[in-house]
């Protein structure tokens, strides 16, 4: 990574320096195909490379002045500067181009370079598929990858149009922002884009596979926006592929979008890869959206990933409008983008799709991402100060997306909704490919909206930290209320209390039994205590719900007798809504240390067999592993075990034959599998020698089936080897992989241990999937070894690894597993004794020692809860 990196205060002298006209990129692809593979000695000859000849036409405002243009690239054959030649050896140093006194006005730059393919997911990734040995390609940049494929100015705030011109092997089909406009001779050119940033661009080129269709609107002025659509995945897939369902959802997008933004799609197609060992879940390249291809479901899965599909798909495509029609001058505003996609796309998929609880999923699922980043040591203002690339790569995190997502979710609370769109719609006509930053945005809502955004967007936006609302309730003789307040707080070292809009719910159970409010009163609450006046004189409650209706941001707690009521009745709570929140809330408290971690286990056993939300239960499912492997006291973790396989087998047991219940249940019995009975059950379900009615055991189930007989050494590299032969693919390597790197063998964790930190051999995907297996639970002592040797080894990864790889590897090798004092120990002299290593770096390793002590301290409180009961005779 060392002379990748770009600051702030760089990019801006190089911004009030130019103008860029347009770009014309050429690059020749055929090198992907032919020549050897593998590890051996084509590694050691360098890396794969093609042809890359960029010209970039701009303006330099003053003259004499120097600056440098971007590119990562093994070599440069030849540099010219408006019409000179300029020896390449002299200006090139790897990683820029210096253009040194260059003259006021109109300029030319011609780049030719040899530029590597990725296996890294950055840049030109390229994919040998194992199935049938052809070779896939695409880009994927943000946030500064696009130099790694042609000469640039990698910086959002340097717009421009581009044209491309592809030369591919033949039989190939390349894709661009722009429309094809000609094709002859394997050369596909493309037509020149609207003014767009770089990290946006793209490239996709192989034997996809191919559907197309198309979306027509018809304006009130009579005129009519025809977009072609299409959608691409690997060959292999193609079986897979319900192409149609990913139209239906675009299609619903563009219409809610065209509804409501009053400024027509402006990028023409509408193209959707879904494409191989692809780092996030999507990116917005205009025209030309790019996202994992595990979106194709290879098995049978439930609705709530069907749910995260079309969320993903109107994210990237509210991104069309926030983020590249409007783009953010900085990465400091990246939430200028990220969160408005976020919320967009929830708000589009809850509106204009089958997905109508939508919201649900965002309270239980994605805010926890947003309040679990609140609390760590790194968390930032919404509007985060970034002074770098790598402040940046680091920051696309559960704030800039979730929090970002959820304080505009308020805001529309706040404002009302018709003025926030009416806001966005300004927002677009005024600063239609051009860069913004905050100001831009909350001046357009102060118009629309009438309120001063000023003080709302301090408080939001430019502070940091989650606040704690709790109700504080008195009653009178009549059991009535007296006075209900919620007490707001924060966290010492964010200390800000917050404006929030919030309804407060009142609860009781029905003749019935089932619980149900039967009182709602919406307040602003400000300051550390608010009376909430509209509920004096209300009936007695079982259950009060502050944030009800999930209207702000904050973590919710309870009153006593609200507590023990969801101890005995959360399960009766029938509003869907209201009862993930409750989840939320009792997770909160489980992950603070204020609930141990076996009451958590004990609600899941009571309560969540009867959860209806198919994504909440996944959710719940995941939450309860944590629970039980990072917060439950070590002493009780067996018995712990024990009980919630016993209940997850129950459950499976009892789901409805067939349904997606029954899958979730599967899946989450072979997660948490461990006794002997249990192993031989997944053992039986995949020979056939066992069966349970209704459960399809089709190749994804059979992987998940398998993956802790591997882990608890049932099941040897034979038995995981003839499984990839039957699923001889890429995902079955990606299994392969993981399973044989989660067996119960020292010599096996030091295979994996050198395979992903010692060698550059693995692909991206293939680095996951063995940091994925190497730590398993079960494994305690035998990773124990592994915490020296990763403080060891950290510092070099990251000088010497991509970004994306040392970001897998310190967070994925951090030693979390081994949960006693001393690690904590170690990670402190190791910050002690680095403290001029880079900031990204400790900055990762700072959040996980966060992660590890707030463990430590939930093991207190479990085992403070164990010697409770041992002490009553429990």
């Amino acid at each position: 990574m060392p002379g990748e990196n770009l600051s702030r205060d760089e990019a801006r002298a190089r911004a009030e320096l130019l103008t860029v006209d347009g770009y014309e990129v050429e690059l020749d692809l055929r090198s992907a195909v032919g020549g050897p593979d593998g590890d051996g000695d084509a590694a050691a000859a360098g890396p794969r490379t093609f042809r890359s000849v960029t010209t970039i036409r701009f303006r330099n405002a003053r003259a004499g002045a120097s600056t440098f243009a971007d590119l990562v690239a093994p070599a440069v054959t030849a540099v010219t500067l408006n019409g000179q030649p300029l020896d390449p050896a002299a200006v090139f140093d790897g990683t820029r181009v210096a253009l040194d006194a260059l003259p006021e006005g109109e300029n030319v730059l011609v780049v030719d370079a040899q530029c590597a393919y990725s296996r890294t997911g950055e840049g030109m990734h390229r994919f040998v598929d194992p199935e049938d040995g052809e070779v896939y390609l695409y880009t994927q940049y943000e946030p500064a990858d696009s130099r790694r494929v042609f000469t640039n100015f990698e910086q959002p705030d340097l717009k421009a149009p581009f044209r491309f011109q592809v030369t591919a092997p033949e039989g190939w089909t390349v894709w661009s922002n722009g429309a094809e406009e000609s094709r002859e001779g394997g050369v596909w050119r493309f037509a020149e884009t609207k003014p767009i940033s770089t990290y946006i661009t793209a490239v996709v080129a192989g034997p996809y596979h191919y559907v197309t269709d198309s979306y027509s609107r018809t304006f009130e002025d009579g005129t009519t926006l025809e977009i072609p659509l299409g959608a691409m995945c690997r060959k292999g897939l193609a079986r897979h592929f319900d192409a149609d369902d990913v139209f239906l959802i675009t299609k619903q997008g563009l219409d809610f979008f065209h509804d409501n933004f009053d400024y027509p799609y402006p990028f023409g197609k509408y193209d959707q890869a879904f494409v191989p060992e692809y780092n996030l879940g999507a990116m917005e390249n205009p025209g030309c959206v790019t996202f994992r291809e595990e979106y194709i479901f290879r098995g049978k899965v439930t609705q709530a990933a069907y749910e995260s599909r079309a969320n993903v798909i109107l994210h990237e495509m509210a991104h069309m409008w926030f983020g590249d029609l409007v783009t953010m001058q900085w990465w400091d505003d990246l939430w200028l983008k990220e969160s408005f996609a976020d919320f967009m796309g929830v708000f589009a998929m809850v509106e204009s799709t089958r997905f109508e609880d939508g919201w649900i999923t965002f309270a239980n699922n994605r805010k926890a991402w947003a309040y679990r980043a609140d609390q760590l040591p790194s968390t930032h203002p919404v509007t985060a100060d970034i002074r770098d690339l790598e402040d940046a790569k680091l920051n696309f995190d559960g704030i800039t997306y979730a929090k970002g997502a959820s304080v505009l979710k308020q805001l529309v609370a706040y404002a009302g909704r018709e003025a926030f769109l009416e806001g966005a719609r300004r927002y677009f006509k005024k600063h239609a490919y051009g860069n913004t930053q905050l100001g831009d945005l909350l001046s357009v809502l102060a118009e629309t909206s009438g309120r001063d955004m000023t003080a709302w967007s301090r408080s939001w936006l430019q502070t940091a930290g989650v606040n704690s609302l709790t109700p504080v309730v008195t009653y009178d003789a009549a059991d009535r209320i007296t006075e209900l307040a919620v007490l707001q707080e924060a966290a010492e070292s964010h200390p800000e209390l917050r404006p929030h809009r919030v309804a407060v719910g009142l609860y009781r159970r029905t003749p019935d039994g089932d619980l149900v409010r039967y009182a709602r009163a919406e307040a602003d609450v400000a300051g550390p205590r608010t009376v909430i006046e509209e509920l004096a004189g209300a009936e007695r409650p079982e259950l009060i719900l502050v944030n009800d209706d999930d209207l702000t941001y904050c973590k919710v707690r309870f009153d006593e007798v609200s507590l023990a009521t969801l101890r005995a009745h959360l399960g009766d709570i029938t509003d869907p809504l209201a009862r993930a929140l409750c989840w939320s809330a009792l997770w909160s408290l489980t992950r603070d240390g204020l609930m141990p971690a076996r009451d958590f286990v004990s609600l899941f056993l009571d309560f969540a067999g009867r959860e209806t939300g198919i994504g909440v239960l996944q959710m719940l499912h995941s939450w309860v592993q944590i629970a039980l492997v990072q917060y439950a006291a070590p002493e009780w973790r067996k018995e712990g075990g024990r009980a919630l396989s016993e209940g997850a087998l129950r459950e499976l047991r009892v789901a409805a034959p067939g349904s997606e219940h029954q899958l979730a249940w599967a899946r989450f019995f072979a997660a948490v599998a461990d006794s002997d009975a249990d192993l031989q059950l997944l053992s039986g379900l995949l020979d056939g020698s066992a069966r349970i009615d209704g459960l399809d055991v089709d190749q994804e189930l059979r992987w998940a089936f398998l993956s802790p007989l591997a882990s608890h050494g049932v099941a040897d590299e034979s038995v995981i080897d003839a499984e990839l032969a039957r699923d001889d693919t890429a995902s079955g390597k990606r299994h392969q992989v993981r399973c044989l790197a989660s067996r119960p063998s020292a010599a096996v964790k030091a295979q994996a241990w050198a395979g992903v930190v010692e060698s550059e051999a693995l692909s991206n995907a293939l680095v996951e999937a063995t940091i994925a297996g190497f730590a398993q639970p079960s494994q305690r002592e035998l990773l124990a070894p592994y915490t020296d040797t990763y403080f060891e080894a950290i510092e070099r990864v990251w000088a010497e690894r991509s970004i994306q790889i040392g970001m897998a590897v310190v967070r994925g090798l951090f030693p979390a597993l081994q949960d006693d004092p001393s690690t904590l120990a170690a990670t402190d002299a190791w910050l002690t004794a680095h403290e001029d290593a880079a900031p990204a770096l400790r900055r990762l390793v700072l959040e996980a020692r966060d992660e590890l002590a707030r463990a430590l301290r939930a093991q207190t409180c479990d085992a403070g809860a164990g010697a409770a009961e041992a002490a009553a005779g429990i």
